[in-house]
C-alpha cells in the first residue's frame, strides 16, 4: 500500500531497523487526509493495518502557528508525558482534552513556521486530545498550531494498552516508577515507540478520511 512503502522509506531514511513485533503510529499531515493511522510491523518487514481515525495538525497562516514537522519521533521518558488538567482557556477551550486525558510528548522539535517570512523554529511536538465540546468535531482539518490533535477515544485506547510505551515499560522494568500510567492500563506485548509524521501530497480526499460531519453541514 501507500503508507507501507511510506512507512518502509521513512524509517530507512532514519536507520531504524525494527527488532520485534511492534505498533507504529502513522499520521499524514496532507491537509487532504489528516488522519492517524495504526500499524503493527514484524521483522521481517510485513505490515498489519489496525485502524484509522480523524486528525488535526497545524495550521498555518497566524502568529505561532506551525506546520507539523515530519519525521520519525521516539516516544520516551527523556520527554515525559502528562495528563491534562481540564482547565478551560481564556476562550472557554480545554486545550488539551478532558481532565485525565494524556499529553503524549515527543519533545522540542525543528518545523517551520506559518506566519511573518516563515522559516524554521522549534516546537514542543505532542500528541493530544482536544475539546470535547468545541474542537473535537473539526478533528479532520488542519486546526492545530503545530501539534497533533486526535480523538478521546484514541487517546485512550493509546493510553491503555501502552500502545507507544514500550520505553516506559522498560523504565518500570528497571524499578523507575512511571508515574503517568493508570492504575487499570493492560500493556500489549507489541509496544511500540516510535510516531511517524508524513505528508502524502494528495491533493483529493480519500473516502476513508471524509470531511468532519461540521464542516459538512457548513458548506
Amino acid at each position: 500500500s501507500v503508507y507501507a512503502d511510506l512507512l518502509r522509506k521513512t524509517l530507512a531514511a532514519s536507520n531504524i531497523n525494527l527488532e520485534s513485533r511492534q505498533f507504529v503510529l502513522l499520521v499524514d499531515a496532507s491537509n487532504s487526509v489528516q488522519a492517524a493511522m495504526l500499524f503493527l510491523i514484524a521483522p521481517d518487514g510485513t505490515f498489519q493495518w489496525i485502524g484509522a481515525s480523524p486528525v488535526s495538525t497545524g495550521k498555518p497562516g497566524q502568529r505561532e502557528h506551525f506546520k507539523t514537522p515530519s519525521g520519525v519521533y521516539l516516544h520516551s521518558p527523556a520527554n515525559p508525558d502528562y495528563r491534562a488538567e481540564g482547565t478551560k482557556n481564556e476562550l472557554g477551550i480545554r486545550g488539551y482534552g478532558a481532565k485525565g486525558m494524556r499529553v503524549y510528548d515527543f519533545g522540542w522539535q525543528p518545523a517551520i513556521r506559518g506566519w511573518g517570512k516563515g522559516g524554521q523554529g522549534v516546537i514542543r511536538l505532542q500528541v493530544h486530545a482536544t475539546d470535547p465540546d468545541r474542537l473535537e468535531r473539526l478533528l479532520g482539518v488542519p486546526h492545530s498550531k503545530g501539534c497533533i490533535r486526535i480523538p478521546a477515544t484514541l487517546n485512550t485506547f493509546l493510553d491503555h494498552y501502552g500502545i507507544l510505551d514500550s520505553e516506559y515499560d522498560s523504565e518500570l522494568k528497571a524499578g523507575r516508577a512511571a508515574r503517568v500510567f493508570l492504575p487499570n492500563r493492560e500493556p500489549s506485548p507489541s509496544a511500540g515507540k516510535y510516531l511517524i509524521v508524513v505528508d502524502s501530497e494528495q491533493l483529493d480526499r480519500p473516502a476513508w478520511s471524509p470531511l468532519p460531519a461540521a464542516l459538512r453541514k457548513a458548506q
